[in-house]
């Protein structure tokens, strides 16, 4: 260990202990959803103030260092970044990091599923609210159904664990909630419904256009068959998961509008372009790519100075983002631009 940095935990104003941090390698994405991104003139940064991969690497062994233990790949779309498991293999062996997973809307994932597996990713989630072609290309705004199903069965060929993240809109996606249970359960997959939270770049985010959870769950019993609710492995953990009572299958619920799991959340962020947030919903970020590319700083003073970053970003995290509060007002950047 560096004499400099020393040890976490990274512990909050409220007691909650994070080793979690989520990375994001890009801001640009192949589909164009449109609770994330607008269709066109996505306002993108410049190549050159995105982390390269040397600079993830450092942050992420500074944030292992302090207690972080697991690490997830976002975007953007990660797969877009050029050589990406070249970043998965520096990120596998770094001391203290027992878990490394990647978020992708899968458009890429069948030729780059053995490659991140053999670089020593752990495990993904692909982004998937529809098995219905035309209603695919209607959120998607591309027709790339076929790319994303072919990529989850070259993830499953290479050994990776798959789980399928699946947003659940109102008045959009009831047709697809069944059946993409049904998928899962002859694949051996997962799904998560996550409730539409807003953070669309075009403020189409309302309250009634969110499907909840509870709503979502009477479907699959009355579709498929009752469920029952696993017990809670990890209290920091995001999902609600519940079994079919028939034994086969699983699903679970991120229900950020309706049941917030502020209280227990374990995780801060890294941004593209080099900003930590300590929360989904923030408002304000902490630079540290002006210490990584800081000439002055020798390898030490570096690292004490990300470690202090990261500290000091888990120290000013609030209680919750209120969204169910009036006092609610939505992060000034999309869900691309801060990673998912």
């Amino acid at each position: 260990m560096t004499p400099g940095v020393q040890p976490g935990p990274l512990v909050d104003g409220f007691g909650r202990l994070h080793d979690n941090l989520r990375i994001s390698v890009t801001d640009r994405c192949n589909i164009r959803c449109f609770y994330c991104m607008p269709e066109t003139g996505a306002p993108f940064v410049p190549h050159r103030e995105i982390l390269r991969y040397e600079e993830i690497e450092q942050v992420a062994r500074v944030a292992a260092r302090l207690g972080v233990r697991k690490l997830r790949l976002t975007g953007g779309e990660p797969l877009v970044r050029r050589d990406l498991p070249e970043l998965v293999q520096k990120l596998a062996v770094i001391p203290g990091i027992e878990d490394l997973g990647l978020t992708t809307n899968g458009v890429l994932l069948e030729r780059l599923a053995r490659p991140l597996a053999e670089a020593g990713l752990k495990r993904l989630n692909v982004h998937l609210d529809t098995l219905d072609r035309a209603r695919f290309e209607h959120i998607t705004r591309r027709d790339e159904l076929h790319g994303v199903l072919a990529g989850i069965d070259a993830a499953q060929a290479a050994g990776l664990p798959v789980k399928i993240n699946s947003v659940a809109v109102k008045g959009l996606v009831e047709p697809d909630i069944v059946p993409l249970a049904r998928f899962g359960r002859e694949r051996g997959i997962e799904i998560r419904y996550i409730e539409f939270m807003p953070l669309d770049a075009q403020g189409l985010w309302l309250r009634d256009k969110v499907l909840k959870a509870s709503d979502i769950l009477a479907m699959l019993a009355e579709g498929i068959g009752p469920l029952d609710p696993l017990p809670v492995s990890d209290p920091r953990a995001p999902a609600l998961e519940y079994r079919f009572r028939d034994g086969v299958g699983a699903v679970g619920f991120i229900a950020s509008v309706t049941r917030p799991f502020c209280l227990n959340c374990n995780r801060i962020r890294l941004t593209a372009d080099g900003h930590l947030r300590y929360c989904l919903f923030a408002h304000e970020e902490m630079d540290v790519k002006g210490v990584l590319r800081d000439e002055s700083l020798d390898a030490e003073a570096r690292e004490e100075a990300l470690a202090e970053r990261i500290r000091a970003n888990v120290r000013a995290k609030w209680i919750g983002h209120e969204i169910n509060s009036t006092q609610f007002v939505p992060p000034p950047r999309p869900m691309y631009a801060i990673g998912g």
